[in-house]
């Protein structure tokens, strides 16, 4: 048998799990607003950094991509590496903020894809 309690208890859990989660998107979104401009930078030199190390690694260096990644500095664990033989391109990227390509290009070595603005 339900008592009084146990019906206002069931009441409840729905508005307290929906003003959690109103709190937590408030809580993502002014940490986006204070720290999401540095957390891009810093994801685009990282990303551009480990582009143009991992082709140089891969196609200056006759290297494997899993072995170029020694090559890369502490803390870029969260950057992903991806290549194009084809194309002779490896591309770097940061889940969700920030990727970008380098280009293995005869005479010129490795050359990172243009920035868009």
């Amino acid at each position: 048998m339900a008592t009084a309690n146990t019906i206002q208890t069931r009441r409840l859990w729905p508005r307290m799990l929906l003003w959690l989660a109103l709190f937590l998107v408030l809580a993502l979104g002014t940490a986006w607003a204070v720290y999401g401009t540095t957390l891009t930078r810093f994801a685009e030199t990282g990303t551009s950094y480990g582009a143009r190390v991992a082709c140089s690694c891969r196609y200056i260096g006759n290297r494997s991509l899993g072995d170029c990644r020694k090559d890369f500095e502490p803390g870029m664990e969260l950057i992903r590496l991806s290549e194009d033989p084809g194309a002779k391109s490896v591309t770097a990227s940061f889940p969700l903020i920030s990727s970008q390509t380098a280009t293995y290009r005869k005479g010129y070595g490795c050359v990172l894809e243009k920035w868009e603005d």
